[in-house]
Parts: structure tokens; C-alpha cells; sequence
């Protein structure tokens, strides 16, 4: 065992090798010798620092990991309050606490594991061996409901992530069997937070399917949150069967009332199907355009650029008419998917090097009947992810929703 005088330090993380850093709080020199010479006694791996008050403690606490502390102490008077042991478990909730009381104040030691503490004893009736064991106990035990706690947030946080989750990546409503839905999510830059993109697919009650994809700027969990008012308030809309222009300027609206940020935007690509599937009407507002894969390969869909809502309070929201054809594949995204890098440089893929990487797979992969649409979707886009991360050289900056939704003229054929 080693001693210290009482001396400022450097913190030092609670699993920190090497003797067990030990803080002894106490006023009487005879009592902190006896405690000095039981850890000797017992060659007990710590190192012994000294302070006679919780004043002189408190600059010395982030360099230990287990206080021993008397309660008899002259700034800790007030015995049945526990000052010393409430202040420490709510300012130093991380450190082991082990309280030191004389043989008439042993029930406040019950009191002061009640209170935080993790152990106590009693003064007099303590030896070298129980000592070394009760502060190691008391460190392992504080170390284990650390973990606990830790568990418990992470338990939290992947609840709240995976409501998020269900809020911003629906499950289509759809009914015409001739239509197939594959979606693909990435959090940007590693992180296992959501951020703020979001997609939705409806078949209205005349037949118009109708498919968003949005993009909230920033990444987190109120960006998340936003996204899901988003999103629900244009399935809300849509569902009522309100015209589009009244969809988008509900989603502006929302979005205005709902964001925590003046600076706050998002951006929108929505399509109106028609119930014969082969033309629809395009929504762009500051998103990227939309791709359509058919019989004659890829190819961007065009139409009018809206402010995104929240950069101007758009009234007016263009459309464009857009021919599909007989069998099809839409693949609607966020701009995470065409903003990675491809090299070290600066360069950036770009919708044209995303549209290169999707007919090279195309090339590459059979020609498959209608019903197989599907499947060829789920792989394109799990396909497209991958390579683009590896283009990247790992995990993307930011979010990517895609969205790839399919028509066969027959379900089955």
C-alpha cells in the first residue's frame, strides 16, 4: 500500500489498472493511522490519499475511485440528513462510497447504503483483511450498477430508436398485387442514430398510388422526430384524399410549427401513380430526381423544382407528367446515396455515377419475369448500398433512404 498527502490530480477513468485509487475523509489523525496501518497489515493493493474534510476532498475525487468516508466529519454534522453521502451520489455518482461510523451511529450506516452508499463499517470492529475486501467489493459493486445503468440507457435509447424506426419507415399500403415495394436504410457515419430521412407508399381509395420520400437536413433524434411529424401529416393528408399542392403545403406547415431550428428544411420527391399504372404526376422540392428502370433502361425523371419547405414558404408546388410504361421500376433516394466519395479525392458520385453503377447491375443480372421484380429490387438496393459504401471507402457521411417501387402488368406471370 501506498500513502499520499491530500493533492489535487488527474482524473482517471473507474476502470483504471493498477492499485485501487482510495480517498480516506476523515478529521482524526489516530483513526486515518488505524486505517493506514490495516491496509498495510493486509498488503492491499491501494493507494491511500487523505483528506480531513468534504471541502479538502472534493478537488481530490476525480483522481479515486472509492471514497472512504467518516460521517462523523465536522462539515458533515448534520448525521440523520447524510449530506457527505447524498452530495457524493449526486455530484460523483460513479465512485464507490464506503462510510466509516462509530459503534453508536452503526444504524446510520443501514442509512447510508440506503442513501448511496455501497458498504459501511464500523470503526473498532474492523481488521486489515475485511477492510481490503469491503473497498473491493464496494468498487466491483459500484462498477457492476454502472453497467446496469449503462444497460438500461442503451435498453431506452434502442426503444425510443426503434418507435423512431417504425415511425419513419412504414409499411406500404397497398393493394394492387401488381406493385412491390423494396426499401433500403443506412444511418450516416457509422452511427446507430436515426437521422431524419423518411419514406412512405399509399394506395388511395381511387386507385392513385401515391410514394414520398423526404429528407430532413442534419442527422439525430429531433431530426428523426421531425421526419416522423412529416411523414405522418403526408399520409394523413394523402389518405383524406386532399389534392397534392394542399399534401405538401400541410407538410410545409408542419414542418414550420414542428422544428426546433429556424434553419431547418427538408427536402421532398413525391409521385402520383395513376390506376393504370403507366404515366403519374412528379413533385420535386429541392430533391434529387428520382430513377426509372425499364425496358429501355435507366433514366432520370424530370419535372419542375420547388423551394424545399422551410428555405420560403412555397404556395405554389409544379408538378410534372411523367410516362412509366407497361413494367417499371422507380427508385426514389435521398442525396446521402450520391453524395459519397469515390476515391480519396473530393469528387462525389452524383445522380449520373449512381445511374452508371445501376446499369452496370442491370447488365449483370439475368432478365428475370415480372414476378421476379421484386427480388431483382431487394438486391439492386442492397447491391447499390454496398457499393457505394466501398466507393466511399466506408461509412457514409450522411443518412440514404431508397425507395424502389415496382409494377408487373400481371402479379403472377
Amino acid at each position: 500500500m501506498v500513502t499520499h498527502d491530500a493533492r489535487p490530480a488527474t482524473a482517471q477513468p473507474l476502470t483504471a489498472p493498477g492499485p485501487t485509487q482510495v480517498l480516506l475523509v476523515e478529521d482524526d489523525d489516530a483513526d486515518a493511522l488505524l486505517v493506514e496501518e490495516l491496509l498495510l497489515d493486509a498488503a492491499a493493493a491501494v493507494t491511500l490519499h487523505r483528506a480531513r474534510s468534504l471541502a479538502e476532498a472534493k478537488p481530490l475525487l476525480s483522481s479515486v475511485t472509492c471514497v472512504l468516508l467518516d460521517l462523523g466529519l465536522p462539515d458533515t454534522r448534520e448525521l440523520e440528513e447524510l449530506p457527505g453521502v447524498r452530495w457524493l451520489a449526486e455530484h460523483m455518482p460513479r465512485l464507490a462510497v464506503v462510510v466509516l461510523t462509530g459503534v453508536a451511529d452503526e444504524h446510520l450506516g443501514a442509512a447510508a447504503v440506503r442513501a448511496g452508499a455501497q458498504d459501511y463499517l464500523v470503526k473498532g470492529q474492523v481488521d486489515g483483511p475485511l477492510l481490503n475486501r469491503v473497498i473491493r467489493y464496494a468498487v466491483e459493486r459500484r462498477r457492476s450498477e454502472e453497467i446496469q445503468s449503462q444497460l438500461r440507457e442503451a435498453q431506452i435509447y434502442a426503444r425510443e430508436n426503434s418507435r423512431l424506426e417504425r415511425g419513419l419507415l412504414p409499411s406500404p399500403l397497398l393493394w394492387d398485387p401488381r406493385l412491390t415495394v423494396a426499401t433500403q436504410y443506412r444511418p450516416g457515419g457509422g452511427q446507430m442514430q436515426l437521422g431524419g430521412d423518411f419514406f412512405d407508399v399509399i394506395e388511395a381509395a381511387d386507385g392513385w398510388v401515391h410514394a414520398v420520400v423526404g429528407d430532413v437536413c442534419g442527422r439525430g433524434p429531433e431530426e428523426a422526430a421531425l421526419g416522423v411529424c412529416l411523414r405522418v401529416a403526408w399520409r394523413t393528408m394523402v389518405l383524406a384524399g386532399r389534392p397534392m399542392a394542399d399534401v405538401l403545403s400541410a407538410v410545409q406547415q408542419v414542418l414550420e410549427h414542428e422544428r426546433h431550428e429556424e434553419r431547418m428544411f427538408a427536402t421532398l420527391c413525391m409521385i402520383s401513380i395513376a390506376p393504370d399504372r403507366s404515366h403519374g404526376r412528379l413533385h420535386l422540392a429541392g430533391h434529387p430526381q428520382p430513377l426509372l428502370i425499364g425496358p429501355g433502361g435507366v433514366r432520370e425523371l424530370v419535372a419542375p423544382v420547388s423551394p424545399p419547405p422551410g428555405i420560403s414558404h412555397a404556395r405554389d408546388w409544379p408538378s410534372g407528367e411523367v410516362a412509366l410504361g407497361d413494367g417499371w421500376s422507380l427508385i426514389m433516394y435521398t442525396d446521402g446515396l450520391v453524395e459519397g466519395r469515390i476515391g480519396e479525392g473530393p469528387e462525389r458520385l452524383g445522380s449520373e455515377g449512381l445511374t452508371d453503377i445501376i446499369r452496370a447491375f442491370l447488365g449483370s443480372t439475368r432478365v428475370m419475369r415480372p414476378a421476379e421484380r421484386k427480388q431483382r429490387d431487394e438486391h439492386l438496393l442492397g447491391w447499390l448500398v454496398g457499393h457505394v459504401r466501398e466507393l466511399n471507402g466506408g461509412d457514409l457521411d450522411d443518412d440514404l433512404a431508397v425507395l424502389a417501387l415496382g409494377f408487373s402488368s400481371t402479379a403472377g406471370g
